[in-house]
Protein backbone atom coordinates (compact mmCIF):
# COMPACT_ATOMS: atom_id res chain seq x y z
CA UNK A 1 0.00 0.00 0.00
CA UNK A 2 1.54 3.55 1.24
CA UNK A 3 4.75 3.32 1.69
CA UNK A 4 7.45 6.03 3.22
CA UNK A 5 8.61 6.69 -0.76
CA UNK A 6 4.93 7.12 -1.94
CA UNK A 7 4.20 9.87 0.34
CA UNK A 8 7.07 12.10 -0.16
CA UNK A 9 6.16 11.71 -3.81
CA UNK A 10 2.73 12.78 -2.73
CA UNK A 11 4.28 15.48 -1.24
CA UNK A 12 6.91 16.74 -3.62
CA UNK A 13 4.45 16.76 -6.48
CA UNK A 14 1.94 19.28 -4.37
CA UNK A 15 4.73 21.31 -2.79
CA UNK A 16 5.82 21.84 -6.72
CA UNK A 17 2.73 22.15 -7.87
CA UNK A 18 2.37 25.33 -5.34
CA UNK A 19 5.59 26.74 -6.38
CA UNK A 20 5.41 26.53 -9.99
CA UNK A 21 1.48 28.39 -8.89
CA UNK A 22 3.79 31.20 -6.79
CA UNK A 23 6.18 31.70 -9.55
CA UNK A 24 3.48 31.60 -12.44
CA UNK A 25 1.79 34.67 -10.32
CA UNK A 26 5.54 36.91 -9.95
CA UNK A 27 5.77 35.99 -13.31
CA UNK A 28 2.20 37.93 -14.07
CA UNK A 29 2.63 40.79 -11.80
CA UNK A 30 5.85 41.59 -13.34
CA UNK A 31 4.55 41.11 -16.82
CA UNK A 32 1.53 43.60 -16.22
CA UNK A 33 2.57 45.89 -13.93
CA UNK A 34 5.22 48.98 -14.30
CA UNK A 35 8.64 48.31 -12.58
CA UNK A 36 7.10 45.02 -11.45
CA UNK A 37 4.98 46.15 -9.81
CA UNK A 38 5.82 48.99 -7.25
CA UNK A 39 6.29 52.45 -7.51
CA UNK A 40 7.87 55.30 -6.17
CA UNK A 41 6.76 54.99 -2.43
CA UNK A 42 5.38 51.71 -2.46
CA UNK A 43 2.60 52.84 -4.86
CA UNK A 44 1.45 49.90 -7.73
CA UNK A 45 1.13 51.04 -11.07
CA UNK A 46 -1.10 49.13 -13.26
CA UNK A 47 0.38 49.56 -16.87
CA UNK A 48 -2.35 51.13 -18.86
CA UNK A 49 -3.64 54.65 -19.71
CA UNK A 50 -5.59 57.07 -16.89
CA UNK A 51 -8.00 58.77 -18.27
CA UNK A 52 -9.14 62.13 -16.38
CA UNK A 53 -12.34 63.13 -16.36
CA UNK A 54 -13.15 66.34 -14.64
CA UNK A 55 -16.32 65.81 -12.38
CA UNK A 56 -18.89 68.82 -12.76
CA UNK A 57 -20.76 70.26 -9.84
CA UNK A 58 -24.09 69.13 -11.02
CA UNK A 59 -23.48 65.28 -10.98
CA UNK A 60 -22.97 66.44 -6.89
CA UNK A 61 -26.15 68.05 -6.51
CA UNK A 62 -28.99 65.12 -5.58
CA UNK A 63 -31.77 65.57 -7.53
CA UNK A 64 -34.82 66.84 -4.86
CA UNK A 65 -37.89 65.84 -5.58
CA UNK A 66 -41.34 67.90 -4.53
CA UNK A 67 -41.94 68.66 -0.53
CA UNK A 68 -42.90 66.95 1.47
CA UNK A 69 -46.68 69.59 1.90
CA UNK A 70 -46.76 68.86 -2.06
CA UNK A 71 -46.53 65.00 -1.74
CA UNK A 72 -49.15 64.84 0.96
CA UNK A 73 -51.83 67.02 -0.72
CA UNK A 74 -51.67 64.93 -3.65
CA UNK A 75 -51.94 61.70 -1.24
CA UNK A 76 -54.97 59.36 -2.33
CA UNK A 77 -56.53 57.33 0.79
CA UNK A 78 -57.83 54.45 -1.79
CA UNK A 79 -54.98 54.06 -3.29
CA UNK A 80 -53.37 53.78 0.60
CA UNK A 81 -55.76 51.26 1.54
CA UNK A 82 -54.75 49.39 -1.24
CA UNK A 83 -50.86 49.92 -0.41
CA UNK A 84 -51.59 49.08 3.43
CA UNK A 85 -52.44 45.22 2.52
CA UNK A 86 -48.73 44.21 2.66
CA UNK A 87 -48.68 46.09 6.32
CA UNK A 88 -51.83 44.28 7.34
CA UNK A 89 -50.09 41.15 7.83
CA UNK A 90 -48.34 42.48 11.14
CA UNK A 91 -50.91 45.62 11.70
CA UNK A 92 -54.67 45.32 12.47
CA UNK A 93 -56.43 48.95 12.11
CA UNK A 94 -58.90 48.29 14.60
CA UNK A 95 -58.63 49.84 17.86
CA UNK A 96 -56.80 48.00 20.58
CA UNK A 97 -56.12 45.05 18.27
CA UNK A 98 -52.16 44.22 18.34
CA UNK A 99 -50.65 41.72 16.56
CA UNK A 100 -47.33 41.05 15.83
CA UNK A 101 -46.74 44.40 15.25
CA UNK A 102 -49.34 47.45 17.31
CA UNK A 103 -52.29 48.20 15.58
CA UNK A 104 -52.79 51.53 13.15
CA UNK A 105 -56.00 52.74 14.43
CA UNK A 106 -55.27 57.00 15.10
CA UNK A 107 -51.57 55.77 14.75
CA UNK A 108 -51.20 59.78 13.24
CA UNK A 109 -50.53 62.04 15.82
CA UNK A 110 -50.29 59.65 18.33
CA UNK A 111 -47.36 59.07 20.99
CA UNK A 112 -44.73 56.58 19.34
CA UNK A 113 -44.91 53.92 22.06
CA UNK A 114 -48.60 54.40 23.18
CA UNK A 115 -50.75 51.44 21.91
CA UNK A 116 -52.07 50.20 24.71
CA UNK A 117 -50.96 46.20 25.64
CA UNK A 118 -48.21 46.26 22.84
CA UNK A 119 -44.52 45.96 24.01
CA UNK A 120 -42.47 48.42 22.23
CA UNK A 121 -38.21 48.35 21.28
CA UNK A 122 -36.57 51.11 22.62
CA UNK A 123 -35.43 51.39 18.94
CA UNK A 124 -38.65 53.45 18.30
CA UNK A 125 -37.74 56.13 20.48
CA UNK A 126 -35.40 57.31 18.20
CA UNK A 127 -37.38 58.60 15.52
CA UNK A 128 -39.32 60.87 17.82
CA UNK A 129 -41.71 61.48 20.30
CA UNK A 130 -45.10 61.02 17.93
CA UNK A 131 -46.24 59.16 15.02
CA UNK A 132 -46.31 62.95 13.19
CA UNK A 133 -46.49 62.20 9.27
CA UNK A 134 -43.02 63.32 8.78
CA UNK A 135 -42.01 61.04 11.19
CA UNK A 136 -44.56 58.14 9.14
CA UNK A 137 -42.98 59.36 6.47
CA UNK A 138 -39.28 59.00 7.41
CA UNK A 139 -39.98 55.36 9.01
CA UNK A 140 -42.28 53.86 5.86
CA UNK A 141 -39.12 54.32 3.82
CA UNK A 142 -36.58 52.18 5.49
CA UNK A 143 -37.57 51.04 9.09
CA UNK A 144 -34.11 49.92 10.16
CA UNK A 145 -32.16 52.91 8.46
CA UNK A 146 -34.88 55.09 10.77
CA UNK A 147 -34.83 52.77 13.61
CA UNK A 148 -31.85 50.62 14.24
CA UNK A 149 -32.37 47.87 16.11
CA UNK A 150 -35.90 47.86 15.48
CA UNK A 151 -37.50 44.45 15.43
CA UNK A 152 -39.57 45.34 12.58
CA UNK A 153 -38.53 43.27 9.86
CA UNK A 154 -40.40 45.39 6.74
CA UNK A 155 -38.32 46.66 4.43
CA UNK A 156 -40.00 49.96 3.68
CA UNK A 157 -42.15 51.64 0.55
CA UNK A 158 -39.57 52.96 -1.52
CA UNK A 159 -41.93 56.06 -3.68
CA UNK A 160 -43.13 58.40 -1.78
CA UNK A 161 -46.32 58.45 -3.24
CA UNK A 162 -47.04 55.07 -1.54
CA UNK A 163 -46.08 56.58 1.74
CA UNK A 164 -48.04 59.55 1.44
CA UNK A 165 -50.98 57.38 0.23
CA UNK A 166 -50.59 55.30 3.43
CA UNK A 167 -50.90 58.08 5.65
CA UNK A 168 -53.46 59.70 4.35
CA UNK A 169 -55.09 56.37 4.96
CA UNK A 170 -54.69 55.69 8.04
CA UNK A 171 -54.84 59.55 9.33
CA UNK A 172 -58.48 58.81 7.72
CA UNK A 173 -59.17 55.94 9.96
CA UNK A 174 -60.04 57.79 13.26
CA UNK A 175 -61.82 61.07 11.10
Amino acid sequence: MFDTMTSTKILGAVCGALLLFLFAKWGADALYTVGGGHGAHGEEHVAGYLIEVEESAEAEVEEEGPDFATIMASADVASGAKIFKKCSACHKVEKGANATGPYLHGVVGRAIDSAEGFGYSEALLQVGDAWTPENLYKFLENPKKAAPGTSMSFSGLKKSSDRADVIAYLDSLDD
